[in-house]
């Protein structure tokens, strides 16, 4: 694989460019022993034709696949089947296409007297973060099955994770949608019948009332300009995260936010705690666990502390250190028990417990995410309502009075 990548060389000077690895764990690993400091180091992306750019859009190996390919290969190799005939029967099992295509390539891989962590790099995008080093380390130590099953237990936590998220977050987006459209509804097909009225009697509308009309024009004669403006508008948001400065803010703001930020805290809390703990459980060295869990995390603030945590631990400074002085990102607790597993070399046992802890109080949170959700939606949709019964009778309670 070829890699873009950005360094300060014994010199201290910044050096830029591009390199073939195994991996990006290995590349900077080779700068670190050559005293160089890695800053910046991402797969180099190479032009692709439109074929195969359709083809990686419509075909994706979901994290479900992954755990079941996981868990099932491990129950495969316990039993004693060998590691090619285990890859050749989940492949005819397999349901998704693509992954088949991936089980049979590994196969052929094993077949060249490669390993299963080497056939894994050729498909970097499937088998990111977490499962090469692990099956790497799995493969050194003899110990590939618990390897498996322990990779699995991991992605099956964040997958529980995500889904209890995605499910809180369920309720109030179908109340949102229903809204939306009930209040299209309204402006092409009720609006138009009042505002004819309105025009009949000749009174003076209020703002609000003028406003509301716009709308319902806009909408009733420019039905498709509407649609489109909304498309752009999804697409001009989705770019606009893409600047970095804004997911900045963005992902700044959200740690603000009443009762969500305190969850987006837990959830990364959790998350870099568990991928820790599994890789140090699975022996992969401090300095690529971090660099994994970097990768693992989205929010911007999250990913630059693990990396400058790498720096500081590569300067001699202790872990618990980086998480003490950043109480605002992670919870006294994470940087108590670091410090407590640092003592007393138990590191990963006390990442585990940190990461059960926060999963339960994600998992009591969400629960009762939709409940604290529920009157605000109720107040919004009251407010909405009200706005609009207001600016259609008022016009109508005026040409009463001067009757």
């Amino acid at each position: 694989m070829k890699f873009k990548y950005k360094i300060k060389n014994k010199n201290n000077e910044l050096v830029e460019g591009v390199i073939e690895s195994p991996d990006k764990f290995t590349l900077a690993g080779d700068f670190r022993e050559k005293g160089e400091l890695p800053i910046l180091i991402e797969e180099f992306k190479e032009k692709t034709s439109i074929f195969s750019m359709r083809i990686g859009f419509l075909s994706r190996v979901s994290l479900a696949d992954k755990i079941m390919f996981t868990n099932n290969l491990s129950g495969m190799l316990s039993a004693g089947l060998s590691l090619n005939r285990a890859l050749s029967i989940l492949e005819k099992q397999s349901a998704n296409s693509l992954l088949g295509d991936i089980l049979h390539g590994l196969g052929e891989e094993i077949n060249k007297g490669n390993t299963l962590s080497e056939g894994m790099k050729k498909y970097p995008k499937v088998f990111s973060g977490l499962f090469i080093p692990m099956i790497h380390a799995g493969e050194e130590s003899g110990s590939l099955p618990k390897t498996l099953t322990e990779v699995g237990s991991t992605l099956k936590k964040s997958y529980d994770l995500n889904k209890k998220i995605k499910g809180a977050m369920t309720y109030p987006s179908i109340i949102v949608f229903a809204m939306v459209v009930i209040a299209i509804f309204m402006m092409i097909y009720v609006v138009p019948t009042l505002t004819k009225t309105f025009k009949d009697i000749g009174t003076e509308l209020p703002t609000s009332t003028k406003v509301i009309i716009w709308i319902s024009d806009t909408l009733s004669q420019h039905i498709f300009l509407f649609l489109i403006t909304i498309v752009l508008l999804v697409a001009g948001i989705f770019f606009l995260f893409k600047i970095k400065i804004i997911r900045r803010y963005f992902d700044r703001f959200i740690l603000y936010i009443p009762v969500i930020g305190n969850i987006v805290k837990e959830v990364n809390t959790a998350r870099t705690a568990r991928t820790l703990s599994s890789l140090l459980l699975s022996g992969v060295n401090i300095s690529n666990s971090l660099s994994i869990t970097e990768e693992v995390l989205q929010n911007v603030h999250y990913k630059e502390l693990i990396h400058n945590s790498i720096t500081s631990i590569e300067k001699g400074m202790v872990l618990s250190a980086s998480f003490k002085d950043n109480t605002f990102l992670y919870p006294v607790m994470m940087g108590e028990m670091i410090e407590v597993g640092e003592e007393t070399g138990n590191l990963s046992k006390m990442l585990l417990d940190i990461a059960n802890f926060y999963e339960t109080e994600v998992d009591n949170k969400t629960k009762d995410l939709s409940t604290i959700i529920e009157p605000v939606l109720m107040l919004f949709i009251g407010a909405a309502v009200g706005i609009f019964a207001i600016s259609m009778i008022k016009p109508m309670y005026s040409v009463m009075n001067n009757i």
